[in-house]
């Protein structure tokens, strides 16, 4: 009896052994596959939709080809470029290209070489399609940013921040502008603060006769400089650009337009001054007349105004003043009609949506309508009198996309759960649509304007079969309301085969930033599945401040960035704790960037809710973070003193409860590895305790598949000994 119960329990140690060992190695091949990218849904590159409405183009994997597609069959129907039939090409791949207005020229560009989040030099070639007949736009050094003119004609692009053209008629390349400096001038292209806050880059646009160029000039002599170290060589290399820290100094800007014939640069009379912002820059239907949006310093008043590129004579189209930060992404889709009607988005009834505006600046009519938010604008088909656009209609978790007629019947194109994207043909009787959710990878089809899927370009079956095998946790959507009557959305992942009556320690992940949304209905695996099978419940929580639900909850943190965000982030920390599943003296939290921050602060004001933390990339004090973002959302230092002390965590040290892990990569151009230093030095003060990894010249997104593992690696072991 004794010999059998030993074989027993011999056996089933062996086979928990077995199980666990099996577990381990599932939970490790999931690690290693999402930090190398393995789990990236593959998509269709560089998407361009021909101008017959009949046909699109893309781009290669390998950058060697360009080729047009029938939308219907599928079938390609030419080959616009090639590299092994380019007469003479000097180049191996391509990694962009762009069209001329006739289709008959590309503009193909490689050898890139990135500077920030979205800008990059690279060398660009005209490509002449019928000729397969290359050369290249420039001898004289890299580019950046070549456009070709509306006519094909010409070609504008920026180098080494001075604005230039060529006449690809005759072979000439000449300067607009000659006074561009490194740290002193940029003509043509936005500047730190611009490129990283409002998501532009190209600051300079074609008129429709191609006559005119119309650009923003930047001076940054006044701006104070920013330093980093690369650690590449026996002497570090000293990394040195403009970044206007909140409260301080921003570039002076102007507006200008160059007059092609006449070779001539004129200011427009639009102000001129380092308070001020001019975000856009679009064209009208009337040759000489364009628009630009300016906003003021804190962002709480927003213009369009329409400027005579001859004249340099503006006049107001339309303004909005706000008592918090008026959004200027509102007016990224600023479309204008054949008639000079034009739409754009405003969320003066408490919700973005969709405004067709009189050639005169006055309300036409509302185009869409509802306790809800439109979140892109795709197009309206002047023929049908149809508006098409993406919305969080059915829930914040989710978007669809819609098309809304002149009655203002609305239909949706696709109504499965999750995230839905489209982009159009040119006569918007296509599109090419993308859907996915939190276990379907993306799917692209082609689909008609009544949402009928014609064909499917890519439906990443393999990926899909990959992540089914994987047997992973399930990511759980819900929502809950708070003790202070808040109600928020999040989701949960648990832990496979949880034993009845255990208590599990929680792991909550954020980012909290204002406009931000982490609980979306999408494909992203992410780190939540690995600590699941590794015997954590991870959940997220959107708090006041995030996106997707409107404009009150989006603004009521406006001034007092880090309070109502981590009182949410805690709150929800208890909801979960009273769980029965949740142990609650074992919780952690963490984020990076804004997340970092939050992280920091929910351990600073929770009380110690929180037994541990991770801050990756934080901004620990408002006044290191740049002018454009944090003013924004917290107005200037010199008006809102308050605000920026209450969020200061340089002042709050002592006050830290648990066990923190920071984490920054030195090269960070965007938060700078000077907010951990100087917070760490704080908590040295203090006398607390942490731990603290620094990426040796890993930028704010600290990438690499290496690097990306040994980062999540350490996090868990952070988190193993903590928690």
């Amino acid at each position: 009896m004794k010999k059998l119960f030993l074989h027993f329990t011999l056996f089933f140690s062996f086979f928990a052994a077995s199980t666990l060992q099996g577990q381990v190695n599932s939970a490790q091949a999931f690690l290693d596959g999402f930090t190398s990218g393995a789990y990236r849904a593959k998509q269709p590159a560089s998407v361009y939709h021909c101008k017959d409405g009949l046909h699109y183009t893309t781009m290669s994997d390998d950058g060697t080809l360009v080729v047009k597609y029938e939308y219907t069959s599928g079938k390609a129907v030419d080959t616009l470029f090639n590299i092994k039939t380019v007469k003479a090409c000097p180049i191996s791949r391509i990694h962009g290209y762009s069209f001329s207005s006739k289709e008959d020229k590309l503009l193909v560009h490689t050898e890139t070489t990135p500077i920030y989040r979205h800008s990059f030099t690279t060398n660009y070639y005209v490509y002449q399609i019928s000729r397969r007949v290359i050369e290249p736009l420039s001898e004289n050094g890299p580019q950046q940013l070549a456009q070709f003119s509306p006519d094909g004609r010409n070609v504008a692009f920026v180098r080494d921040n001075n604005l230039f053209l060529k006449k690809l008629d005759f072979g000439t390349e000449s300067a607009i502008t000659e006074d561009g400096a490194k740290n002193k001038v940029i003509n043509g292209m936005a500047d730190w603060v611009y490129e990283e806050e409002f998501g532009l880059v190209r600051y300079f646009e074609w008129s429709a006769d191609s006559r005119l160029i119309a650009f923003v000039r930047f001076n940054e002599e006044e701006v104070k400089e920013f330093s980093f170290q690369w650690m590449n060589d026996t002497y570090p290399v000293l990394e040195t650009f403009k970044y206007p820290h909140a409260g301080t100094t921003n570039s002076t800007v102007s507006l200008h337009v160059f007059d092609i014939a006449n070779r001539t640069v004129k200011q427009m009379q639009v102000g001129e001054g380092n308070d001020i912002y001019f975000t856009q820059l679009v064209w009208t239907n009337r040759a000489d007349d364009f628009t630009v949006v300016r906003m003021n310093r804190e962002q709480t008043h927003m213009e369009l105004l329409e400027v005579n590129g001859r004249s340099g004579v503006a006049k107001v189209l339309f303004n909005e003043y706000g008592k918090v930060y008026i959004d200027y992404a509102n007016l990224n889709c600023l479309t204008f009609l054949s008639d000079g009607r034009f739409i754009c988005m405003s969320e003066r009834d408490g919700y973005r949506h969709l405004y067709l505006f009189k050639a005169n600046g006055l309300v036409d009519r509302k185009l869409t309508n509802g306790n809800w938010d439109v979140m892109s604008f795709y197009g309206y088909d002047e023929k049908s009198n149809t508006c098409y656009f993406l919305a969080a209609a059915e829930t914040p978790i989710e978007r669809n996309v819609y098309k809304v007629d002149a009655k203002g019947r609305m239909t949706c194109l696709d109504k499965r759960q999750g995230m839905h994207t489209a982009s159009f043909s040119t006569n918007f009787r296509y599109a090419i649509h993308q859907f996915n959710n939190a276990t379907t990878p993306n799917i692209y089809s082609v689909i008609n304007n009544q949402g009928g899927v014609i064909r499917v370009i890519e439906d990443n079956a393999a990926l899909a079969a990959k992540f089914k095998a994987a047997n992973l946790p399930t990511k759980e959507f819900f929502n809950f309301t708070t003790d202070e009557g808040v109600n928020l959305n999040a989701w949960i992942v648990k832990p496979q085969e949880m034993e009845a009556g255990k208590a599990y320690p929680l792991v909550m992940v954020q980012y909290s930033g204002p406009n931000s949304q982490e609980v979306l209905n999408r494909w992203r695996p992410d780190w939540e599945y690995y600590m699941a099978q590794e015997g954590y419940v991870v959940a997220c929580v959107d708090g006041r401040g995030t996106g997707g639900r409107g404009w009150e909850f989006r603004t009521c943190t406006y001034k007092h960035l880090g309070i109502l965000e981590s009182a949410d982030q805690i709150a929800s920390a208890r909801y979960f704790g009273n769980q029965a599943y949740i142990d609650a003296s074992r919780i952690a939290i963490w984020g990076w960037s804004f997340g970092g921050f939050m992280t920091l602060m929910t351990m600073t004001r929770g009380e110690g809710t929180f037994k541990s933390g991770i801050s990756i990339a934080p901004v620990t004090d408002w006044q290191l973070y740049n002018t454009a973002y944090t003013e924004r959302y917290m107005s200037l230092p010199q008006m809102n003193d308050q605000g920026y002390r209450q969020a200061n965590l340089l002042l709050q040290g002592e006050n830290l409860q648990g066990n923190l892990l920071i984490v920054h990569g030195s090269a960070d151009d965007n938060v700078h590895a000077q907010n951990t230093y100087l917070y760490t030095e704080a908590l040295v003060e203090a006398g607390k305790a942490y731990d603290m990894q620094i990426y040796t010249n890993k930028n704010h997104s600290i990438l690499g598949a290496k690097t990306r593992k040994h980062l999540y690696e350490l996090c868990t072991r952070f988190i193993k000994n903590n928690l």
